[in-house]
């Protein structure tokens, strides 16, 4: 190469010095930086059927904390997981249909919608071979939205966006999600980490707990309650608001009049990032580091010490957060993280799973933690914010109690709210109507264009 090139360091420095903008310029026009209000509330951009996430109430222009509170059609998630519960059986299915179209089923509607996702699941003929197994990813979000756009070429009308066909694409692609993920993660333990490969069909008339389970464990076994577990982490990340990063972004390129494939790829590639999707794995990292340094887990006084060390960045990833404390919208609780947080219990108590006594210390450091957090936040940092634990904070504490590895922990994620997703395009396909252009101002002077030669 030759040495008088510049590098890509110099380059950088341009890039830099350019794209630097002074932060007195965004109060002086008034920006929504990251399309928040100054007091942290999303702007409103658009109106929705499907979600609803209620976390605070506004009382005469203040934000009053409330207990949160989720609806999916209008629908309380918390009554969608308990009448499941009571009826001894799974609801992501159910969930999934009243997402979609806009009612709970029937148990006759539930029964044939359920056999129409498992009918569909199987991958078109040779994907797995052809898109999967010859060209593996190290990690599985990248291999599934790639597997994603791949699809678009066993369409036989990938282009056609009017509702009919838009909704067969989506079904078919909320029907595919676990096999893509557990295909994409059976090839990557054989290519890159030196595994047998073992590839299952999936398992005919199941829901997706358990076939996803089925299709991930070599010997295809699980209990009852590891699929319950599952289903439940997959009901409350099915959907959470038109306005979250990954569903604005399938809203975006939905008005844009793309193509199925192309827009659900976009929710996929948000939710790849670690600003969104990511934030269960940061929290498991967090835990190994503080299980690692806290000598007794039982004691208050040596974990409250440690959770103020993170706070100050002394700790950890220096980052001086607590990750999975605090939510953007909800104020005094997370409703998904109390539900997940009993079944967890539940899990660790279980005599199926393996070094359970272990597991039940574990789910005491972290509910100790969870109480001991808004105490050691007001002492480091001096402040009376209410704050509360989030779904994150448990759900990789499940999936490790499941024996479910932590590259797979955002794409389940993916698996689940690839039905928000979906509904959200197809109400942006019926309702939107308009290109979603927001503005940017240029606050570059203007500048004369100089000659080569007096350059």
């Amino acid at each position: 190469m030759d040495s008088s090139l510049l590098s890509t360091k110099d380059y950088l420095g341009l890039v830099q010095g350019n794209d630097t903008i002074n932060e007195s310029l965004y109060e002086r026009y008034n920006v929504k930086r990251g399309l928040r209000n100054a007091d942290g509330t999303g702007v409103l951009v658009g109106l929705t059927n499907i979600g609803n996430v209620h976390g605070y109430i506004i009382d005469e222009g203040e934000r009053i904390p409330v207990d949160g509170k989720l609806y999916y059609r209008g629908i309380d998630v918390e009554d969608i997981v308990n009448n499941a519960a009571a009826e001894n059986r799974f609801a992501f299915e159910e969930t999934a249909y009243l997402l979609m179209f806009g009612k709970l089923p029937n148990a006759e509607q539930l029964e044939n919608f359920t056999k129409f996702l498992a009918e569909y699941r199987s991958l078109p003929q040779n994907f797995a071979e052809d898109s999967i197994m010859k060209l593996p990813s190290k990690d599985i979000m990248n291999k599934l939205g790639r597997s994603v756009l791949t699809l678009y070429s066993y369409d036989t009308d990938p282009e056609n966006n009017q509702p009919e066909n838009a909704l067969r694409q989506c079904l078919e692609l909320i029907a595919r999600f676990p096999t893509i993920v557990a295909y994409s993660y059976m090839a990557k333990k054989h290519y890159f980490d030196n595994e047998s490969l073992i590839i299952h069909l999936p398992p005919a008339g199941a829901g997706c707990a358990e076939a996803f389970l089925s299709m991930i464990r070599p010997d295809q076994s699980f209990s009852r309650l590891e699929a319950e577990i599952l289903d439940l982490a997959l009901v409350l990340h099915a959907e959470h608001g038109g306005g979250n990063n990954s569903t604005f972004a399938v809203h975006l390129l939905s008005s844009a009049d793309t193509d199925t494939y192309a827009a659900i790829t976009a929710g996929i590639n948000s939710l790849k990032g670690f600003k969104h999707g990511g934030a269960n794995n940061r929290v498991m990292k967090m835990m190994a580091d503080l299980e690692a340094n806290v000598s007794d887990w039982t004691n208050e006084g040596e974990v409250a010490d440690y959770l103020a060390k993170i706070l100050k960045g002394e700790v950890g990833d220096h980052s001086g957060l607590i990750y999975g404390q605090g939510h953007q919208v909800y104020t005094k609780s997370d409703p998904r993280a109390r539900l997940l947080r009993d079944k967890a219990e539940e899990l660790a108590r279980s005599k199926d799973t393996p070094n359970n006594d272990d597991l039940f210390d574990e789910y005491n450091l972290y509910r100790l933690i969870e109480r001991l957090t808004p105490e050691v936040f007001k002492k480091v940092k001096g402040s009376d914010k209410i704050m509360c634990t989030n779904v994150d904070f448990y759900s990789g504490f499940v999936y490790k109690m499941l024996g479910i590895p932590p590259e797979l922990y955002t794409p389940i994620f993916a698996i689940s709210r690839v039905v928000g997703w979906c509904a959200h395009r197809m109400e942006e396909i019926i309702a939107g109507g308009r290109v979603i252009r927001p503005a940017y101002k240029c606050v570059r002077p203007r500048a004369p264009y100089i000659t080569t030669s007096e350059r």
